[in-house]
Parts: C-alpha cells; structure tokens; sequence
C-alpha cells in the first residue's frame, strides 16, 4: 500500500517536503514560541491561522505544478477545505472539555499540541487502513457515501448546541481504571512524582479526551476525503494541514462560535453532497441515469465539487452575519 502512496509523478519528492514542514514546525513551535506557558492571543492566532492557510495554498499549488496536476490539487483543496469545516464542530467541543475541567487559559497551547501531535499519528493510521480496504472492497466507498448523507441529514436535523457529560464517558472511566491520578495540576504538566510514584493529573485525562474526540470526527472527516479523491497522499496531507491549523483556529474562534450558527447547517448540506457524489458512482444508478438522459455515464468534476463546497459553505456564514441568532436564542442555550 506504501508503493501506491509513492507511485504518482514526484508524490515521494511532495511527501517528504511535507514531512519536513510539518515537523519542523512542530519543533520550533513547542521548542521555541511557546516554551513557557501562556495565553494565545487574538493577533497571535490571527497570524498562525494565515499563515497555516498560507501554507496550506501554496503546498496545494505546488501539488498543481509538480505533482499530478489540475485534479490532485482540486482535491487537495476540497478535501482541505472540507476538513476546515468540520472542524468546528471538533473546536466546540473541545472547548467544552476544557471549560468542564476548569483549565487555565495559558494550558490551551499545550494541551492542543500534543493533542494534534496525536492526530495526525491516528489519522495516518485511519486513512491507510481505509485505502487498504477500499483497494481490496471498493464497494466500502458507497457505504461511505450512505453514511455521508445520513450524517448530513442528522446534523442538519440537529437544533441547539451539544452538551459532553464526560463523567458518564466510558474512555475516561477506562483511564481512571487503569492511571493513577491525582488533582494537582502541577502547573501544567501531565504528571507528577509523589511520594515516589507517578501520578497523572487532570491535564492528562483532558488530554485523553480529547484524542478521543478526535477520533470520533475522523469518522465523518476521512470517509468525506475519501469521497472527494481515493489518493492517500492528497487525503492525509491536507487532512493534516487542516488539523494543524486548528489550534491557531481554535484561539480565533472560540469566543466567536455563536455567531456563525447557520454553518452547521451548510455543512450538513456539504455532507450530503459528498455523500451523493460518491453513491452517484454506483453501477445500478449510472445505468439507471443513463437510461433516463440517454447518456453513458454521469459524473460531477472535481472543479464543480469545489466550487459547490465553497459556495456553501461561504453562503451559511454570510447568512449567519446577515440573519443573527435572536440574543434569548443565544442565553437559553448557555
């Protein structure tokens, strides 16, 4: 399966670049930056938010030029934006968790660093295993496509805000089963040493959580970039571009959420789409369209895919702005 990874024009020369961004920037963000604990700022995560998009565009145009042209960078960027998009859902609730556990502010940072660190690790692993058995079952992509709409249909019918109950989660009672844990935060370290053994504190299990939140958003995330482009290498590197600009996302957006209430719902639609894109595919129902327009076969361009996500997605914001959320809407569900 790593051969198929490599096989595309100068994709081993692309993944290796991507290799040293992404880990560069990792060091020198943990190891220079933020060495010390503090708060992130608005202007700060204004500026990591560009500049990860930044990032981001040029890796896609560079994908354009000297990777496998027009479509792998049009998929690079569908699939980019889309996992944009459903990360807010992921930012929300893990605002929630750390809300809930009463985390300090300047902890955010370093919490999320190893919490991504960790996602692009689970991530890697969730999109090979799904190119392995989309290689060996390629009827898994319209399972994928039926969970796509019916995941779009259930978040659009969703009304109100979640609520997390992470006492009653059963990967934070296995934890607490299994770590020894103490209250002491221990100015923001993970664990401690008491009385000689090690403790972990409640950094860790936020920590934890989190990891497996993320895990539950892959679920929609990486069949929805499967259903834009089967290519591992265009799915996890702009799976993992989009996931490392979250944290400088999550900073911007916190305290802002509300106001973009209506993108849940362009998002749902974005879902259905994909979803309706990849059933598209099925033999039965080309034959069945076929038969109806008297064509050989249908498909939606990737360009027009593109264009669809942007469009909806552009659009559920401005009519956030334009149509706000009545203020009793807004203190009923806080």
């Amino acid at each position: 399966m790593l051969l198929t990874l490599f096989s595309g024009e100068n994709e081993g020369l692309l993944f290796g670049v991507f290799g040293v961004i992404i880990i560069l920037f990792l060091l020198v963000d943990l190891g220079f930056f933020h060495k010390a604990h503090q708060k992130v700022s608005q202007r700060e995560a204004l500026l990591q938010s560009l500049f990860w998009v930044a990032v981001s565009v040029c890796y896609g145009v560079v994908i354009y030029f000297y990777g496998e042209g027009p479509t792998a960078s049009f998929e690079f960027f569908s699939a980019y934006v889309t996992e944009k998009a459903l990360s807010i859902d992921n930012i929300f609730v893990i605002l929630l968790i750390l809300r809930y556990f009463n985390v300090k502010e300047e902890y955010y940072h370093n919490i999320l660093f190893w919490g991504i660190l960790g996602a692009i690790v689970f991530r890697a692993i969730f999109i090979f295993v799904g190119a392995f058995l989309i290689a060996q079952f390629h009827w898994i992509l319209y399972i994928f496509g039926a969970f796509l709409i019916y995941s779009g249909v259930k978040i659009f019918s969703e009304e109100g805000d979640m609520e997390i109950e992470p006492e009653k989660n059963p990967v934070m009672k296995w934890a607490r089963k299994i770590f020894p844990f103490t209250t002491n935060t221990a100015d923001g370290k993970f664990w401690v040493k008491e009385n000689g053994k090690r403790l972990f504190t409640p950094l860790f299990l936020v920590i934890i959580l989190i990891e497996s939140t993320d895990l539950i958003f892959a679920v929609d995330s990486i069949p929805a970039a499967f259903a834009i482009s089967q290519n591992e290498f265009v799915i996890y590197t702009s799976n993992i571009f989009a996931v490392m600009g979250l944290r400088a996302m999550f900073f911007l957006l916190a305290n802002v959420l509300d106001k973009f209430y209506l993108l849940q719902k362009g998002l749902s639609v974005v879902l259905i789409f994909i979803g309706a894109k990849m059933m598209l595919e099925m033999e039965i129902l080309q034959d069945a369209l076929g038969t109806i327009f008297g064509v050989e076969h249908i498909s939606i361009p990737i360009f027009l895919s593109f264009g669809v996500i942007i469009f909806l997605l552009f659009a559920s914001i401005v009519l956030s702005l334009i149509f706000p959320k009545k203020p009793e809407l807004v203190e009923s569900e806080h």
